[in-house]
């Protein structure tokens, strides 16, 4: 199997490289810079790798770097800006595509804009494969078939270490900075809005002592839970210090400088739990857990695998929320393997 990795020389890009490398899968090397592709290749230990250039706006560059491959991952963020051309190429070359992308507008332009696309031309699309949207959304299709039909799911992520966010990621932070301080879209009876009120402002997290403050926050999960689970509300949630430090405009200037990402030791030491709380139409509650390290390291193994399972286990064309193309307990029970636990108890208070 040989997988294509657009932005393969970034930071997420080279743990995409080293989790394929990890696996024994062949790789094609893309991007537009010939000698920082080589270097991430010499940084994972490839030797005579497959360097494909190509500019994402060089369509007919990505369609012969991506037809000699059995599938995409796209780790070039910003994705706002980009990600819809590398989309484009991989649906014209006939061949199953995911990214890592957070960037919830982004994610929503890619269902709304390549849907039918991706159908007509029989490819599998699934954007946000990466450590919180892929989990989140398998955990909420879990949860519907426990409880039913739906009246909100509340998505909220706790991250504590980690060293920082990279240097792509502060840059998708400057794209999305309006829809960030806006706290996110929400869905709501059968749409996507901006501006409705949190309906938690804390959470106490399992095993918990204290209830932490939350604030609105763009989750991409709460574009793609509304796709395949019947409820009337969901909304993203992350620590409240998160969200007021995620909302002061960054000085684009100053990110070159600083570190290309947090140091394998940071991300060692970092922490994530996820949690959704499901409410039923008559009542009943569920929560879903999802906890792990190291988000990155979590995102390069969920993006290789999601790749995997598209070549191996085809799933249907289009653009696809993951519990669309996967088994949700079958993948959540293969990152068991990378110690991300999850679990589901009804009957919660739902804090």
């Amino acid at each position: 199997m040989k997988i294509a990795v657009y932005g393969a020389s970034g930071y997420q890009g080279k743990l995409v490289l080293a989790e394929a490398v990890r696996r024994g899968l062949d790789l094609v090397l893309t991007g537009r810079d010939a000698a920082r592709l080589r270097q991430a290749a010499a940084t994972v230990g490839l030797s005579g790798p497959d360097i494909r250039l190509a500019a994402a706006d060089d369509h007919q560059a990505l369609l012969a770097a991506f037809r000699e491959a059995d599938a995409v991952v796209n780790c070039a963020g910003p994705f706002t800006p980009t990600g819809p051309a590398v989309v484009r190429a991989a649906i014209a070359a006939g061949v199953p595509y995911v990214d890592t992308a957070g960037e919830q507008p982004y994610v929503k332009a890619v269902f709304d804009t390549f849907g039918a696309q991706a159908e007509a031309a029989g490819v599998s699309v699934v954007p946000a494969a990466n450590d919180a949207c892929v989990p989140g959304d398998l955990i909420a299709a879990l949860l519907a078939e426990r409880l039913g039909p739906l009246e909100e799911i509340t998505s909220i992520h706790v991250i504590t270490g980690g060293g920082g966010p990279s240097r792509g990621s502060l840059r998708s932070v400057i794209e999305s900075i309006d829809i960030i301080k806006a706290g996110g879209l929400v869905y709501d009876d059968g749409d996507w809005r901006v501006g409705l009120p949190a309906r938690k402002t804390s959470i106490t997290l399992p095993g918990g002592a204290e209830a932490i403050p939350v604030a609105k926050f763009p989750l991409t999960e709460v574009v793609t839970i509304p796709r395949h689970v019947q409820v009337r509300h969901v909304e993203g949630l992350a620590e409240a210090a998160l969200s007021a430090r995620l909302s002061v405009p960054l000085d684009p200037s100053i990110i070159a400088d600083l570190p290309e990402g947090p140091t394998e030791q940071a991300r060692e030491s970092q922490r994530f739990t996820y949690v959704l709380d499901a409410v039923a139409l008559d009542g009943r509650r569920a929560r879903g857990v999802v906890a792990g390290p190291d988000t990155y390291g979590t995102t390069a193994t969920i993006a290789v695998e999601s790749a995997r399972r598209l070549v191996t286990g085809p799933a249907k064309p289009g653009v696809l929320a993951p519990a669309q193309a996967y088994d949700p307990a079958a993948f959540l029970d293969f990152l068991l393997l990378h110690d991300v636990r999850w679990t589901i108890e009804e009957d919660t208070a739902g804090n």
